[in-house]
């Protein structure tokens, strides 16, 4: 169970994305939090966690990117005690997969189609992390469905 304040108030962002389609809401929201943690300089969990809800909502796939971009950058400078502090159930390398998935999309969108090749294999090749509960089977779905869309182009 997630402990960490900010994270369940990300968490409710995403919620109001996701199940209740307010995307404009969310995004004021998550920005709001990006200025509560400082942005940049905040905690590495929070800017991961937050960066990669953040992409979601963007309407430019070059900020999506940017969002992206930031959040992979804030996961490298994560431990597995970190984020269990926080109340995260996966490890650190669990974290990668979607966050390498979201980049390829992106890159897909903007047609680098050999970045996006790139981080779908960097994702594909930490999916063992993820063990095969409904969150794996979510990101297993997106890779195949990514690799599917890049074997055809």
């Amino acid at each position: 169970m997630i402990t960490d304040a900010t994270l369940t108030r990300i968490g409710e962002g995403v919620s109001l994305h996701h199940h209740q389609g307010q995307r404009e809401a969310a995004r004021d929201l998550f920005a709001q939090i990006w200025d509560e943690i400082g942005g940049e300089h905040g905690d590495p969990l929070h800017i991961c966690v937050l960066a990669h809800a953040m992409a979601d909502v963007q309407d430019d796939v070059q900020q999506e990117l940017v969002w992206d971009q930031r959040a992979l950058a804030a996961a490298d400078l994560l431990t597995d005690a970190q984020v269990a502090e926080a109340g995260v159930t996966l490890p650190v390398a669990g974290l990668y997969p979607s966050l390498h998935l979201n980049l390829a999309e992106c890159y897909r969108k903007l047609g680098d189609l050999d970045r996006a090749r790139d981080h779908l294999q960097r994702a594909q090749a930490g999916i063992g992390a993820l063990g095969d509960d409904e969150y794996a089977q979510l990101i297993k779905g997106g890779l195949d469905r990514l690799a599917q869309l890049l074997s055809s182009r």
